[in-house]
């Protein structure tokens, strides 16, 4: 079934245009910023020697002061830490701290501050020799976070003029110094309300540790800045911690940039993580903040576009010299732009959660995108793109154990074909064969085929976490194909089609299944659910034989209301078996996606007359929709109350 989604785009394009506006910075370096101006004020440097209780020992930091500085003047603190090759001169090697900001301070784009350039190795021979790699060295990084807070810290603040609350402390670092920016910082936010990590290392810890109370985070943060190159091979870690951040609604720069784990990429994350610095903050314009995306997680192999941006907007490129016009067909029609290479590219505006299918339309032509995995979604082949959720945890791929999804072929007696079914076969299903399992058989959409749970669906999935959580009993899941031969989808749906559907399900699909599964006996074990046309199918065929399946899941469906010829035998089929149904059925589950949901007047036509009818049944809403993101959730609710 196709997203629909035009109302959500306006009010989204509306809300990034606000943020666009309210930007404080450009979203780059521009050429120059890392060179010595002639003429302007510059900053200087201090050595400092501090005491280490923690170390036992003297050790070493650099102090830059702001141009202008005074005793007689409080500064607030930015805290400055290098990677695992370094020491407290890497940056000043590496990144000329002093000159960029010296430039930031000429052009005015600066609040004064101290920065502190400290060595993060707290260990004796705090030297960057031998291999740094070590156990010793790297548990000296980690034995930092306690030289900073109790020595370093209180070592500036005594001997600077240093405004000593969190609100005036920032710590920011690359790579290794990213992660022990992240973990301390975060570990400490009555310490710390500024927190930036560049490139940050495998050192940065799981991000339910590094933010165990989003809600916490989210109050007590002023600013949460993540960068890194596009091409660092480090990525995976900063993108780990943006997606939990974005999940648990925790305001935060996610800034990806052309480049890998180099001074190039550090040199920029100095430039504009400054910038916002003991400043006011409008945190909804921090997810404009970037110069690329991060490539979908539904692109082909090593494919950089489609990208997507913070703010779920989405980037896509393709090169095509000989085309004369390109367009993305995603719902709405944007014409795309190309470069003098014949690579054409165009942005979209911010997108709803969930799989989006789309094409490429190349001199009117429809094509799918060679970078994109596809999908049949809209009576063929089509392009995807996901775009996250941030409740989208109850469907993402976790460390738990996991079932597998089999194809399985048979010979129909009622098409008189060879069809495929898909069967979800929970964890653990072949370990022991003494074990039966209910099963849940599980129908698409109009334009889908049996593929659709499998891939859009994600419903192993869903099922796998919902019995790493013990929220759902093992169980298969049976994914049909329910085209059929002759007029097929909505438009020409009428009862001759709902009853083919029936033959093959019990002709054929059931015994299929219960001859080549382990199958528990009986229609306490069987439950019947669909999406859309599925939730038709399973209305029909599910009603109609209680005494086969006690639960029934209809997701974004309903008889047609403008229908008599097909609707008004069925509701005379469930008056003269209400009480039949009632004590059979176990459950009648009805769901819709909102009112935004195209199927939504239909079903609430439907549920008027299962009142009239004396017809019990269980109704849910999850707003979002015609849309897979309700039939995930549908699912993953509907799947906690089987058997």
């Amino acid at each position: 079934m196709k997203n629909l989604f035009p109302l959500a785009l306006g009010i989204a394009l509306l809300s990034a245009g606000n943020a666009f506006a309210q930007r404080i910075a450009p979203l780059e370096a521009p050429k120059g910023f890392d060179q010595p101006t002639a003429g302007i004020a510059t900053g200087s440097l201090d050595s400092i020697s501090y005491a280490s209780k923690t170390v036992g020992t003297v050790r070493k930091a650099l102090v830059y002061k702001p141009p202008g500085y005074s005793k007689k003047k409080k500064y607030p603190v930015l805290y400055l830490l290098h990677g695992i090759g370094g020491d407290e001169k890497e940056w000043l090697r590496g990144g000329r701290p002093q000159v960029i900001l010296d430039n930031l301070y000429a052009a005015g784009k600066l609040k004064p501050m101290l920065v502190v350039m400290p060595n993060g190795r707290a260990m004796k021979d705090d030297r960057a020799v031998g291999n740094i790699y070590g156990p010793d060295k790297v548990a000296a990084f980690a034995n930092f976070e306690q030289d900073l807070l109790t020595d370093l810290i209180p070592y500036v603040e005594k001997h600077y003029p240093a405004l000593t609350t969190r609100e005036n402390r920032a710590l920011a670092g690359l790579s290794m110094g990213g992660g022990q920016s992240l973990n301390f910082g975060l570990g400490h936010l009555d310490k710390f309300a500024w927190v930036g990590g560049f490139s940050s290392a495998p050192n940065t810890k799981l991000p339910e540790q590094l933010v165990p109370d989003p809600a916490l985070a989210k109050k007590q943060l002023k600013l949460l800045w993540i960068s890194c190159g596009d091409q660092d091979g480090l990525l995976p870690v900063s993108q780990r911690t943006h997606d939990y951040l974005y999940q648990h609604g925790v305001p935060h720069v996610y800034y990806l940039e052309a480049g890998g784990h180099d001074f190039k990429v550090w040199k920029n994350g100095l430039y504009m993580f400054s910038q916002f610095l003991f400043k006011p903050v409008d945190t909804a314009a921090l997810p404009t903040y970037t110069v690329l995306g991060a490539p979908a997680a539904t692109n082909v192999r090593n494919a950089k576009y489609p990208q997507i941006l913070p703010d779920n907007r989405a980037v896509f490129r393709l090169k095509a010299p000989g085309v004369q016009r390109a367009q993305l067909d995603l719902g709405r029609k944007y014409d795309m732009a190309k470069d003098s290479s014949g690579t054409w590219t165009v942005t979209t505006d911010t997108l709803s959660q969930g799989l989006h299918y789309y094409s490429l339309l190349l001199d009117g032509l429809a094509v799918a995108d060679p970078a994109s995995d596809t999908f049949y979604g809209m009576g063929r082949m089509a392009s995807g793109i996901e775009i996250p959720s941030r409740n989208g945890g109850f469907y993402a791929l976790q460390d738990v154990p996991h079932g597998e999804v089999r194809a399985k072929r048979y010979y129909s007696k009622v098409t008189n074909s060879w069809r495929e079914m898909y069967v979800y076969t929970p964890p653990g299903y072949d370990a022991n064969a003494s074990v039966k399992y209910p099963v849940l058989y599980l129908l698409h959409g109009d334009g889908e085929d049996e593929t659709g749970w499998a891939k859009q669906g994600k419903a192993d999935l869903i099922l796998d976490n919902l019995l790493a959580a013990k929220k759902a009993k093992p169980m298969l899941v049976v994914m049909l194909d329910g085209n059929l031969s002759g007029p097929g989808g909505l438009a020409s749906f009428n009862e001759g089609a709902l009853q083919r559907f029936e033959n093959e399900l019990k002709q054929a699909v059931l015994p299929v299944v219960e001859s080549s599964y382990r199958v528990a006996p009986g229609a306490s074990n069987r439950a019947l659910a669909g999406l859309s046309l599925g939730g038709l199918q399973t209305l029909y065929a599910g009603v109609r034989n209680t005494s086969m399946f006690q639960y029934l899941g209809v997701f974004s469906s309903g008889f047609f209301a403008n229908n008599a010829a097909l609707s008004d035998p069925q509701y005379a089929f469930m008056k003269a078996n209400a009480g039949t149904i009632n004590t059979n059925l176990k459950q009648l589950w009805l769901s819709m996606g909102g009112p935004a949901d195209i199927a939504y007047a239909n079903n609430k036509v439907m549920r008027a007359k299962f009142d009239e009818l004396g017809i019990k049944y269980v109704y849910s809403e999850y707003p979002g929709g015609h849309t897979w993101p309700v039939w995930r959730h549908d699912l993953y609710q509907f799947a906690q109350g089987l058997f």
